[in-house]
Parts: structure tokens; sequence; C-alpha cells
């Protein structure tokens, strides 16, 4: 089985038509669930959680049997994604899209969890402190990107878990959290 570091790639990753846009309705549906979910898994064990389309990005490429993947075919992989939920474009262009291997709100439950497991029910807490503190290390929040922190935190304090302290810069933004 090949790996692309310790990630271990799925056995149609070598096979040259999956790096093609498939014409068969039937077979580019279950071309795109393999991609879908190879994408999602890698980008989760990685912690990637953004995926350029102008840059390179080691799944779109294999080397082993010299095939990529066309900039169409990379777009229809990513807008299944977000036709799903599991990613946003980040613009117009859709350039760019930031990958949700876990939904938003499965992030808030992570978040709360994080507060219950630390003990941080009724204490404050900085962002910078949840996304590179030493509590975080070793969760999926360490590395978190920055914007679907925020978006997991919006989520959280409209139902009234937890407040977001406003800084005077980002980097001493506060929550405190209301479990």
């Amino acid at each position: 089985m090949q790996k692309l570091g310790e990630f271990k790639l799925p056995h149609f990753f070598n096979y040259p038509p999956y790096f093609t846009l498939q014409p068969v309705r039937d077979t580019r549906e279950k071309q795109i669930q393999l991609w879908k979910e190879l994408i999602l898994d890698y980008c989760k064990i990685q912690k990637l959680f953004v995926i350029a389309l102008e840059e390179e990005f080691p799944l779109f490429t294999n080397t082993v049997t010299e095939r990529s993947l066309t900039n169409e075919a990379r777009e229809a992989f990513l807008s299944a994604l977000v036709s799903e939920g599991r990613a946003e474009w980040m613009d117009k262009g859709h350039r760019k899209c930031l990958i949700l291997w876990h939904r938003i709100q499965d992030w808030a439950d992570i978040l709360l969890q994080f507060a219950k497991d630390n003990g941080l029910e009724d204490g404050v807490v900085t962002i910078e402190e949840i996304r590179f503190g030493t509590e975080s290390q070793g969760t999926e929040l360490h590395g978190i990107d920055r914007t679907i922190l925020n978006r997991a935190l919006k989520l959280l304090e409209q139902k009234g878990k937890l407040v977001v302290f406003k800084g005077t810069s980002t980097d001493d933004e506060g929550i405190k959290f209301s479990v």
C-alpha cells in the first residue's frame, strides 16, 4: 500500500482512471465519493484546513502512476464537498476552499468538551490558548483554523454557552465558557 508520509493511500489512488473525471454518471458518482472521503481523511490527519486549486496539493498528483487531477476535476471534487456542507469556497472564483473535516456544530461540541475536560466551565481562556496552548496539545483543536474556530465560538455564543470578549488585538480575545 502506497503512503504519503504516514498517511496510507487507498487502493484507488493507483488506478489511473480515477485521476480523470469519469464520463459515466454512476462511475463519476462513485469516483467523487471516494475522492471526498480521501480529501477529508487526509486533511483531518494532516490538520489541513485550506486547499488552494492553484497550489500543489499532495493528493492531486500521483508520482507513481504519473497522473494528476485536472483543475476541473479538483474543482468538481471540492464542489461536491461544498454541496454537502463539508467545505466552503473562500472566494468567488472558487480558487481556495476551506475544508470542514468536522462540521461547525461538531467543532462547537469539541470546544465544549475541551472546556469541560480542562475545568474551564467558568474560567476565561484566550483564543490563542485554544489554538496553540498546552491544554490543546494533542487535541483536534490544536492549530485549528481561526475562521473555523470563530464560527464555532459564534454558534456557542448564540446558544448562550460562552461569551467572547474582544481584546485590543486578536491575540488577546478571551472566551468565558458557561457550560
